[in-house]
C-alpha cells in the first residue's frame, strides 16, 4: 500500500459568527495517496472548502493533525509553512487572476516571488502555456479571455512551482458543460503526465464521475463515506451518497411499472444489483434462472462509466418461494456482486 502524501487525523474546526457557533469539521480522518485524484463532495455548508483550506494551512484546526509527506503542518512557523506551500498549487472557482497583468505575468508571479532568473521563468512559463493550450496568448489580458481560457491560466499558474499537490476549489462551477469537460480533461493530463496528486472540491457528482478515482462525501462537517469511487457508487450506504449516486445512475423504477407490480398476485422480491464491468452480468442472471428454480424479470436498468470503468445497475423481479429467495441471495453474494432488496 502506498504511503499517504496527505494524512488527516481527527480534525475538528468550529466557527462562531453573529452569536452562533457551528462545527465546520467534526472528527475528520482521511488519507490521500500520491497520484490520487480525490474528490471532496457535499452540499453547501458540508465543510469541504474548509477542509481544503486546512490542507493549505489557510485555516488552523481546533484539534487534530494534517500531515503532508509525514510532516504535521499544524502549528508550523510561517517560514516552515512557506516551504510546505511551495509544494501545493491552488486553482480557484473565480480564477483569481490579476486583471492588470498579462497571461505571461500571471503565470510568472510565483516564480518571481521565489527569485527564479529570467531565463528560468521564460522557459517554465512558455512550457506551461503550451501544456494548457494557450500558446500565442502570452501578451493577452484576462478580460480578453473566455472563462475556460482564464481557468487554463489559473492551472498554469498553480503548476509553476512544480507542486506535488494541486487543490481545486469548485474549479469548474463557473464554466459551461463543454468547457468543464475540457478543463477536467486538462486536469486528468496534469495527474497522468506530472504525477501530481489532485484534491477537487465540488458539489457536482458528475465531476467525481468524470475525473476522480477516490471520493469523500461530507455532510454537516462529518465524513459520511469515502473510498474508491466505483466502490462507493456501487454500494452507497448513506442517504446522501444514495442521493448523489441516483443523480448519475438512475435506479428508480418507473411509476407505471410499480402500478403493474402492485397488481401482481405471485410471491416475488425486487432486488437491485450493481455490476462492475468485469462481472458477467448475463451469466449471473442466467444462473439464477436456470439453477435456482426462480423466474426473473428485468424491471429497470442503467449503465454509467467512471474513468473508463462501466457500472450497470439492474433491478430484477424474482418470483419464487422464500427458500428460493434465500438461495438467490446467497448465490449473488458468493460471486461477489453487491445488491439490495427494493421496497415499493
Amino acid at each position: 500500500m502506498s504511503n499517504p502524501i496527505i494524512k488527516i487525523s481527527a480534525l475538528n474546526k468550529t466557527f462562531t459568527g453573529k452569536g452562533v457557533t457551528y462545527k465546520a469539521l467534526d472528527d475528520i480522518s482521511l488519507s490521500i495517496n500520491q497520484g490520487d485524484i480525490y474528490g471532496l463532495i457535499g452540499f453547501s455548508g458540508a465543510g469541504k472548502s474548509t477542509l481544503l483550506r486546512m490542507i493549505n494551512a489557510l485555516e488552523t484546526p481546533d484539534s487534530g493533525k494534517i500531515e503532508i509527506e509525514g510532516k504535521d503542518i499544524v502549528g508550523l512557523s510561517d517560514r516552515k509553512l512557506r516551504s510546505v506551500r511551495k509544494q501545493i498549487g491552488m486553482v480557484f472557482q473565480e480564477f483569481n487572476l490579476l486583471e492588470s497583468k498579462t497571461v505571461y505575468d500571471n503565470v510568472a508571479i510565483a516564480l518571481r516571488i521565489n527569485r527564479f532568473d529570467k531565463k528560468q521563468i521564460h522557459g517554465r512559463v512558455t512550457d506551461l502555456l503550451k501544456f494548457v493550450g494557450l500558446e500565442g496568448k502570452e501578451n493577452s489580458y484576462p478580460d480578453e479571455l473566455s472563462g475556460g481560457q482564464k481557468q487554463r491560466v489559473g492551472i498554469a499558474r498553480a503548476l509553476a512551482n512544480h507542486p506535488k499537490i494541486l487543490l481545486c476549489d469548485e474549479a469548474t462551477s463557473a464554466l459551461d458543460p463543454d468547457t468543464t469537460e475540457a478543463i477536467l480533461e486538462l486536469l486528468d493530463r496534469v495527474n497522468r503526465e506530472y504525477g501530481i496528486t489532485i484534491i477537487f472540491v465540488t458539489h457536482t457528482i458528475r465531476v467525481i464521475q468524470r475525473l476522480c478515482n477516490k471520493v469523500a462525501i461530507l455532510e454537516n462537517g462529518r465524513l459520511v463515506e469515502n473510498g474508491d469511487v466505483l466502490d462507493v457508487f456501487s454500494n452507497p450506504k448513506s442517504a446522501i451518497a444514495k442521493r448523489f449516486v441516483e443523480s448519475v445512475i438512475p435506479s428508480t423504477i418507473p411509476s407505471g411499472i410499480i402500478r403493474e407490480l402492485k397488481k401482481y398476485k405471485g410471491d416475488y422480491r425486487l432486488i437491485r444489483i450493481f455490476f462492475h464491468a468485469e462481472n458477467a452480468t448475463d451469466d449471473v442472471i442466467w444462473q439464477i434462472n436456470n439453477r435456482l428454480n426462480v423466474h426473473t424479470n428485468v424491471m429497470f436498468a442503467s449503465v454509467s462509466e467512471f474513468k473508463g470503468v462501466v457500472l450497470s445497475v439492474i433491478t430484477l423481479q424474482i418470483t419464487g418461494t422464500q427458500e428460493d429467495f434465500d438461495k438467490t441471495y446467497e448465490y449473488i453474494k458468493s460471486v461477489g456482486i453487491s445488491f439490495e432488496e427494493v421496497a415499493i
